[in-house]
């Protein structure tokens, strides 16, 4: 029994670890698709806080699977993995039995898990941590204390320390359809096989306090001005066999204009994707036109892309940048740091860098112009 509970305390220990440094890999990612659960649960005043609450959940992951491995306080351990695998468990469960969400991200995008897989895999942890609950007493600490806290303080520090670095200088491993050699014409074709998902429109309505769901073909007889609306969805009724791997990736000039394809006829340009106004705007403005001031020399044409018109869309024109709008999604899978650049060959992604280090793009820069 006590070489079971071995093979098992390591296998839920390095599943944890691996799934944590997985997404701190990305926690911007899993802080989105927090988001797109908020938003089915009409609680979506929580965004702004999903990116903090991405991050904690993604150093507790890592935390909880080294101290299971070293033998950190047993019980407390066991309880907080115990709370996690059911609340993941109950996320799995929701987005397979609801339909409302495709991926849970349980293991971000490099290894993306179906809805069904997602929540076979939880429901085989919960069973090994219950076993561990019950067996607790058997499992010894591997290390002594102060070197057993020691390790599960580095293992802390390591995932605050990778995630800043992440969030400011893009992730380490890029398994994005947009990163670097990837042609985005054909990263925006569908297979040849393909065959979409099957979904339904599905209304949200609330009537004389009570929530009430309905899809299209199956209005209340009663319908009237007393239902309030809340919400609509698609509901998964069929998985398809998945369509293009970038979809919406629309650029539109100022005029109303789709110039994607004018774009992907272009040599060499850079496309400098942002998601929101900077907070540091001075900082990356004057390093931007640094890089414009390069690119007017050199022959290299500059975008900036991004999905709203506000005060930096309006410097930039005042500066003859060229500003493109773009969907929402698009750049915030894009743009993993607001903002990146984008050096691209015709519809190949050449490279692409943070904004955060002007000395790195001036050197993707001088080799996009030597090509």
């Amino acid at each position: 029994m006590k070489k079971a509970l071995l093979v098992v305390r390591w296998l839920v220990g390095l599943l944890f670890i691996f799934s944590g440094l997985i997404k701190v890999n990305d926690p911007l990612g899993l802080s989105y698709k927090m988001q797109e659960f908020f938003e089915v649960w009409g609680i979506d005043f929580l965004n702004k806080y999903s990116l903090g609450m991405a991050l904690i959940m993604n150093m507790l992951e890592v935390g909880c699977g080294v101290a299971l491995l070293i033998g950190f306080s047993r019980k407390f351990t066991i309880r907080i993995l115990l709370l996690l695998i059911i609340f993941f468990t109950f996320l799995t469960g929701y987005a397979l039995l609801s339909g409302k969400i495709k991926t849970c991200g349980c293991l971000g995008d490099c290894l993306p898990l179906t809805a069904t897989q997602s929540f076979i895999k939880d429901l085989v942890l919960l069973v090994m941590i219950v076993l561990l609950a019950l067996f607790d007493k058997d499992l010894k600490p591997v290390f002594t204390t102060i070197t057993t806290n020691t390790i599960l303080m580095l293992s802390i520090i390591t995932c605050v320390l990778l995630q800043d670095a992440v969030l400011n200088y893009l992730p380490y491993i890029d398994c994005l359809p947009f990163k670097i050699g990837n042609n985005l014409v054909e990263q925006m074709e569908k297979p040849k096989d393909y065959v979409p998902d099957s979904t339904v429109i599905t209304y949200h309505y609330k009537k004389r306090g009570k929530t009430i769901e309905f899809d299209q073909s199956h209005f209340p007889d009663d319908f009237d001005s007393s239902y309030i609306f809340i919400s609509r969805y698609d509901k998964l009724i069929r998985k398809g066999t998945g369509g293009a791997k970038i979809t919406d990736f629309n650029l539109i000039t100022p005029s109303g204009n789709d110039t994607t394809q004018a774009l992907f006829s272009m040599p060499k340009y850079v496309m400098v994707m942002g998601n929101s106004f900077h907070t540091n705007f001075y900082r990356w403005h004057n390093d931007l036109l640094k890089v414009k001031e390069y690119c007017t020399a050199n022959n290299i044409s500059l975008f900036y892309v991004t999905p709203q018109s506000g005060e930096e869309s309006t410097v930039l024109a005042k500066e003859n940048i060229v500003v493109l709008k773009c969907d929402a999604t698009i750049t915030k899978t894009a743009a993993r740091v607001n903002t990146t650049y984008y050096f691209m060959n015709h519809s190949t992604v050449v490279n692409k860098c943070s904004d955060r280090n002007i000395n790195k793009i001036m050197d993707r820069l001088a080799e996009l112009k030597a090509l």
